[in-house]
């Protein structure tokens, strides 16, 4: 497989409830994170002294985060909007050569900085918020 691209991992909001999809305008920086807590089920018996651990018993989370310059576009009203509401929207990762992560995800932080010489950054942090869903490429 040929390296990806970095641009191309996007995350993408739902602008509508509806499933209308858009890009987070002005994105430099992207990262997806996933997360399995373990359940440790070592006892005595344990063979060799080995820790077990218990299959699909942790909580599964996911973080996503982004930064980049401001560009005050719908996307960024649009996560304004959801972050003072409180509402957890749909979300969706594009991860170059691998598929599409969907589901809900509640807003964690925003924050914008600029200097008096520089452009007007902001940076998003998102935690998921339920069930996400994985679509290989080419699915669907």
């Amino acid at each position: 497989m040929a390296a990806q691209a970095g641009k191309d991992l996007l995350i993408k909001i739902d602008m509508n409830g509806e499933g209308l999809f858009e890009t987070v305008a002005g994105l430099r920086a992207t990262r997806l994170a996933l997360n399995a807590e373990t359940v440790d089920v070592t006892t005595l018996d344990s063979q060799g002294g080995w820790r077990e651990l218990l299959a699909g018993a942790g909580v599964r989370s996911a973080a996503l985060s982004g930064n980049g310059v401001f560009k005050d576009a719908g996307s960024d009203e649009r996560m304004r909007a959801l972050f003072f509401a409180g509402q957890i929207p749909a979300f969706q990762v594009i991860i170059p050569g691998f598929g599409t992560i969907t589901g809900p995800f509640q807003i964690a932080a925003i924050d914008y900085a600029g200097t008096h010489d520089g452009e007007a950054t902001f940076e998003v942090s998102l935690a998921s918020a339920g069930q996400l869903a994985f679509a290989p490429m080419g699915t669907p």
